[in-house]
């Protein structure tokens, strides 16, 4: 009987070890990075795309008060509350102070600079496609601007969402990071999904999410439920959207709707920073749209 207990110790400490090993954070080479030059002009169009000020501005900020990601936005979900982090030019509470190296692990890796996993509420599954360059020129855009001292509030999570290390687990099982749409694709809508799926994180809230909270790409973009349990995110593929191109045109660059309907909540936001976009890259998101395969 002590032989098979010690076996079944020992089985348990290699299980833990591989467990441990296994859940590891993994960090992307970053060497190239070093030898980039940031260009904040266009890491401002990468900004905008990117959606950052949605959520890292401080809550109900207008006008150029958006520009200082102060954070504190509540992002309520089934796991519990998470609160976006202040990262404005501030060396202390924001990332001013942060390698482009570090900028890189968390934005693409989800690995915060104390080697912990991030959570997905910030979308580093789509930002890990972002190209190198669009990173530095993001980050060199992100430093011009105001600094904040507020500092960053802890997300409201409980039993077992707020260990961290189990987050490796979610990255190996829901942390696909490839495109979903492939194939033979003209320049217009590879530039679209680059933009779409990449920058912009449509499939964020568009795509259904299993139950790990990982996006079923085999419905991409078919449209989901907000975490209230009550709201609906639309289908926006073929199969349920009928708009024409200049329809869908229209609504990213103005929020206007073919019923005579105007974007509301946080798609409002999303019409706000395609208005800083080159009219190009909404077109190339509306190619896009066509391409990507219908869910009924």
């Amino acid at each position: 009987m002590l032989r098979v207990l010690r076996i079944l110790i020992a089985l348990g400490v290699i299980a833990a070890a591989v467990g441990w090993y296994v859940t590891a954070p993994v960090l992307r080479d970053t060497a190239a990075l070093e030898n980039l030059s940031g260009d904040k002009t266009k890491g401002e169009t990468i900004f905008w795309a990117s959606g950052c000020a949605s959520c890292h501005m401080a809550p109900g900020a207008k006008g150029a008060d958006q520009l200082v990601l102060a954070g504190g936005l509540a992002l309520p979900t089934q796991f519990g509350t998470f609160y976006a982090p202040n990262i404005s030019s501030d060396p202390e509470q924001g990332i001013g102070g942060w390698s482009i190296a570090t900028f890189a692990h968390a934005l693409q890796d989800g690995v915060t600079p104390e080697g912990e996993h991030e959570y997905p509420a910030m979308p580093y599954v789509a930002y890990a496609k972002m190209e190198p360059q669009d990173l530095v020129d993001l980050k060199a855009f992100i430093d011009s601007l105001p600094a904040s001292a507020t500092p960053n509030k802890e997300h409201e999570l409980g039993f077992p969402f707020n260990i961290r290390r189990s987050l490796g687990v979610w990255k190996l099982f829901a942390g696909n990071t490839d495109y979903v749409l492939t194939g033979d694709m003209s320049p217009e809508v590879t530039r679209g999904r680059y933009v779409a799926e990449a920058l912009a994180h449509c499939g964020e809230c568009h795509t259904p999410r299993n139950e790990l909270g990982g996006l079923k790409r085999s419905a991409w973009l078919g449209g989901a439920m907000i975490d209230d349990g009550k709201s609906k995110v639309p289908n926006i593929t073929s199969g349920k959207l009928d708009w024409s191109d200049g329809d869908i045109f229209t609504y990213l660059t103005t929020g206007a709707t073919p019923e005579f309907d105007f974007a509301g909540g946080a798609m409002a936001h999303v019409v706000e920073n395609m208005g800083h976009l080159p009219e190009s890259d909404v077109k190339a998101i509306v190619a896009y749209l066509k391409a990507v395969p219908a869910v009924n």
